[in-house]
């Protein structure tokens, strides 16, 4: 029999960074025949850098989130010392903003950011005994501070209302609708890795980092080590995975088929919720529905709109947007209803024309449905409606749309009260599908006659136990599932992340 590095046939479904991630690592372990399918016409998954202003914008993924015991970032200095740079203070010293064009006075908005920025710290540890969600916990810990007698002097009305964009900006980082939706218990599952967690692409965008890991610069090609092992706009219709021969066949929308030894499973959470039902021959087993089921997976988008030159002072960061209830009645029941929903915009790196806005919730949901005029419109109105200073019209506008995308259906998954009720997560999630083989001529370097072979693999953001939501947990599920397939072909494994341990 030959080797099976180079007979085994390996289907990978999504070319996002774990697919890209874990179809490099197996030519690294000498496997061959390795496919990747891509249902879009592009690659990079939830990684998506375009043209736009003086240089680029990520739609998805925008920063590399920590340094210690980040993949990324290990990944990235390896090769390029300079691709990174922080982002500095900006989403720190924003202004807070009230929707009569007031400005919280500087000292009230910094002590206001340091009572959640303190929660930030106590909350790794209270959590641990919570029962409840995180909305509970963060609600409680808020308004406990403005009680305490250093805090009497904040006006409880801005505090209110700095509250409820907090919830916003809160909840565009969890992908959740509400904080009530996520786990208190659940939260504590994220590592975050220490360092700064803001660094950004300069004016290149993420999609360096794919290239990095194609060696697209060394192979002077597209596509570098992938070539001619990618195609794109190939979805999936239908996986039969239970089949005598212990192979897995693969039904493709242009009506191809084809047979792999092993298929890994890398497209969004949101994907799999919405066709696991219909995607699998047979259905898969009820604990892998409950985890697809259980874990949680939300939509925040972006909103990047261009001026003809900056109209904010240089040393402006960008500002949330606080509504008073008296004027949040003008937008109520209006077609502009889903302005409520966009918390903030910011400036962007390398972008001196550019800021970027951020929306979460059914509002984010709503917004992809609208008009580009009309969702420009709606900015604008929040522009003039908030600032003082005089708004040129913009020359360039573009939206992210992560969840009417059927490749995608939203942003990256967190863990609700849910997910903690139904006793699942991540590893259950991760779990393969297995068959026993039982004849050595079907692995001949096996020196007992059973094993399990897995069959169907799963990997993605979603099935990282702690680093789920980011870039490097995407890059890790798929390193971990090729070095599943080389353990089980007795490859020696290459170093696992600690955080696959």
């Amino acid at each position: 029999m030959s080797q099976p590095t180079t007979t085994t046939k390996i289907v990978i479904i999504g070319a996002g960074a774990s697919g890209i991630a874990c179809a490099t690592k197996l030519l690294e372990y000498g496997f061959q025949n390795v496919l990747l399918l891509e249902a879009e016409s592009r690659l990079g998954g939830r990684i998506h850098t375009i043209p736009f202003g003086e240089n680029v914008i990520d739609l998805g993924a925008q920063w590399c989130h920590g340094e210690r015991d980040n993949i990324v970032y290990d990944l990235v200095k390896r090769h390029d010392e300079e691709l990174l740079e922080s982002t500095g203070p900006v989403y720190e010293n924003y202004q807070c903003v009230r929707s009569n064009r007031e400005i919280v006075p500087e000292h009230i908005a910094n002590r206001l950011k340091t009572i959640v920025g303190d929660s930030l710290i106590s909350r790794q540890l209270e959590l641990r005994n919570c029962s409840g969600s995180l909305g509970s916990y963060l609600t409680n810990k808020f308004f406990d501070a403005l009680r305490q007698p250093e805090n009497r002097d904040i006006d409880e009305v801005i505090a209110r209302e700095f509250f409820d964009n907090y919830q916003k900006f809160e909840n565009s980082v969890e992908a959740s609708d509400t904080l009530d939706q996520v786990s208190g218990q659940g939260y504590l599952e994220f590592w975050e890795c220490e360092g700064d967690i803001l660094l950004n692409w300069k004016d290149k965008g993420y999609k360096e980092l794919l290239k990095l890991m194609m060696r697209s610069g060394e192979m002077k090609s597209e596509f570098g080590i992938l070539e001619q092992r990618l195609m794109l706009n190939r979805r999936v219709e239908k996986i039969n995975w239970n089949r005598n021969d212990k192979r897995v066949e693969l039904e493709l929308s242009n009506g191809e088929k084809c047979l792999a030894d092993h298929v890994i499973i890398t497209v969004s959470l949101g994907v799999l919720k919405e066709q696991h039902l219909r995607l699998f021959e047979p259905k898969l087993p009820k604990d892998k529905q409950r985890s697809i089921d259980g874990l949680a997976f939300g939509t925040v988008n972006k909103i990047f709109v261009e001026f003809p030159q900056a109209f904010w002072p240089e040393d402006w960061t960008g500002f949330t947007l606080l509504w008073r209830d008296e004027d949040l009645k003008d937008i109520k029941g209006t077609s502009r209803a889903w302005l409520e929903d966009v918390f903030g915009f910011y400036r962007v790196s390398y972008q001196p024309n550019v800021l970027a806005g951020w929306i979460i919730n059914a509002n984010g949901r709503h917004m992809e449905s609208l008009e580009r005029d009309e969702i420009l419109d709606g900015c604008m109105y929040l522009f003039r409606r908030f600032l003082s200073w005089p708004i040129p019209d913009p020359v360039n506008f573009r939206t992210s749309a992560w969840f009417t995308n059927e490749n995608f259906r939203g942003s990256y998954s967190y863990r609700s009260m849910e997910t903690e009720q139904l006793g699942t997560g991540a590893r259950e999630l991760s779990q393969p599908l297995s068959v026993v083989v039982t004849s050595p001529r079907e692995r001949e370097d096996l020196e007992q006659s059973r094993c399990d072979k897995p069959l169907v693999c799963f990997a993605g953001e979603a099935s990282s136990e702690h680093y789920y939501s980011t870039v490097h947990g995407a890059v890790e599920a798929g390193w971990r599932e090729a070095n599943r397939l080389a353990g089980f072909y007795g490859l020696t494994i290459k170093t696992i992340p600690k955080s696959q341990l």
